[in-house]
């Protein structure tokens, strides 16, 4: 939540008069009133970009020593600090420094709560659990939405520190429910924390499960730690490119990479300038209604991933929609630029795209994303691959306005000639690389991968971990059923 509300509060204050004011300059040709300067524009966003990128680079050694909970506390302080210097400030050069400082909390937030809910989630419910994260991101971002489309109406500073001031609320709440919160159990057994481990795992899961499937994803868990640790040469940044990690390594850039190639990106970044530069009115009541349509995509997403789609199908049609959404008001905007039409065109098919991106590619890329990696290796890779996502957001959010600005190139919506390019070269990527992992443990994944399965024969393999975990079950003297072989099962 954290993540979306800052991303849309944020984001629409360029288009704010009251912030135009203070960091922008009085342009009577503009729609809003005011302009911005480009670099400002560029630096307040690729700023935030650069410190989540630090941050998540930094989340791989960070977690070898100090786990998932102190990471997240530790992004709640650095939100607190960047809060106070950009409430505090009417200075560009200070509030750089205050948005440099909030990505550092949000490479944080952002790696770390993906990590623990893949590591911490049941394999049945692994994929709407991590999708979740897309679930709170669209929800943050009606609330910034709604903020905004209120204070914006205010000419002094209070239009945009009230948003700005709105983000203590979440990391607040944060910081104290995870006093009540365990570890990861997968983070502690590769700590060599047994006993703490097997509590966790206990405390995570509710007392109406039967006893024989926490023993059953005990003995998978110890089965698939003790498996890395034959396998391993060391625990770092050389291992994630050594034999089939390498592999996974690859396919979770690949899946970070694709969120940025769908071009959502620009238009967390840009959408409510971008509607205010190319003539659309109630530019801020539009920006609620594409959160609200994003909201709604991401509660029908999370629906097919558990019944409906594997993660391979989800992808590609998220995909495929997301560039015919960019391409269709490109042709419109080429054919009739800057009209009433185009626009309208623009406004229904960036609705859609909010649609098809939160339900398929937001819902789907990070429950892939994490579960694509070894438990040994997760918070290095995908705190990598998280800072790679940065990296092109930043290319994204930097280049932007060139392409949109008046003063620069003025493409208008023809700017999503190169976002539909882009979102059909995902298609590809998904289609000939990406595995079938729906409905699997962690742990079958690791033998899998192991295995040197192709993409294409994922599903059908047999893996040996579930059974031998059985085995070892029922050689403590616990009573299985007959039905139960599989930890997805559980209720």
């Amino acid at each position: 939540m954290q993540y979306g509300f800052d991303s849309a509060a944020i984001g629409a204050l360029q288009a704010m008069p009251g912030f135009l004011k203070v960091f922008g300059y009085a342009d009577p040709s503009s729609p809003l009133g005011y302009g911005i300067d480009t670099t400002v524009q560029q630096l307040i966003t690729s700023l935030l970009t650069l410190g989540s990128f630090v941050s998540s680079l930094a989340a791989g050694p960070f977690s070898s020593y100090l786990g998932r909970k102190p990471a997240l506390w530790t992004a709640c302080a650095l939100n607190a600090v960047a809060c106070a210097i950009m409430l505090a400030t009417t200075d560009t050069g200070v509030l750089y420094l205050g948005r440099l400082l909030m990505g550092f909390a949000n490479g944080f937030l952002v790696t770390f709560s993906n990590v623990y809910n893949s590591e911490v989630a049941p394999a049945h419910l692994r994929g709407v659990m991590v999708a979740l994260f897309a679930y709170w991101v669209n929800v943050g971002s009606i609330i910034g939405s709604v903020v905004d489309n209120y204070t914006s109406t205010r000419l002094g500073k209070s239009a945009y520190q009230i948003p700005i001031a709105c983000l203590y609320i979440i990391p607040v709440f944060l910081s104290v429910t995870l006093l009540y919160i365990p570890e990861s159990p997968r983070w502690l057994l590769h700590q060599g924390q047994d006993a703490k481990a097997r509590a966790a795992l206990e405390n995570l899961r509710p007392r109406s499960v039967p006893v024989e499937y926490i023993e059953l994803e005990w003995a998978e868990m110890l089965r698939g730690v003790e498996e890395e640790k034959r396998h391993a040469k060391s625990v770092g940044v050389l291992d994630m490119f050594r034999g089939s990690d390498l592999r996974r390594t690859l396919l979770c850039y690949g899946m970070i990479a694709c969120q940025t190639g769908s071009g959502v990106w620009f238009y967390i970044s840009y959408q409510t300038y971008f509607m205010g530069v190319v003539g659309i009115e109630k530019i801020f009541q539009y920006s609620i209604m594409n959160a609200c349509f994003g909201f709604i995509g991401v509660n029908v997403g999370i629906v097919l991933i558990r019944k409906v789609f594997g993660r391979r199908s989800i992808l590609m049609l998220g995909a495929t929609i997301c560039g015919l959404c960019q391409l269709i008001p490109a042709i419109a905007w080429s054919v009739k630029p800057a009209s009433k039409t185009s626009g309208n065109v623009l406004l229904a098919f960036l609705a859609i795209f909010n649609v098809a991106y939160n339900g398929c590619v937001g819902a789907a890329s990070y429950p892939v994303a994490t579960e694509l990696v070894s438990s040994r290796l997760r918070a290095w890779t995908v705190g990598t691959a998280t800072s790679l996502g940065y990296i092109l957001a930043w290319l994204c959010g930097f280049c932007s306005p060139y392409f949109i600005n008046p003063t620069d190139l003025n493409w208008g919506a023809q700017y999503g000639y190169i976002w539909a390019a882009s979102n059909f070269l995902c298609v590809c990527f998904v289609y000939l690389f990406m595995p079938e992992m729906k409905g699997r443990s962690l742990e079958e994944l690791d033998e899998i991968f192991l295995a040197r399965v192709s993409a294409r024969k994922f599903k059908e393999y047999q893996c040996r971990i579930t059974e031998e975990s059985v085995q070892d079950v029922k050689g403590q003297g616990v009573e299985l059923r007959e039905d139960v072989h599989r930890v997805e099962q559980m209720p």
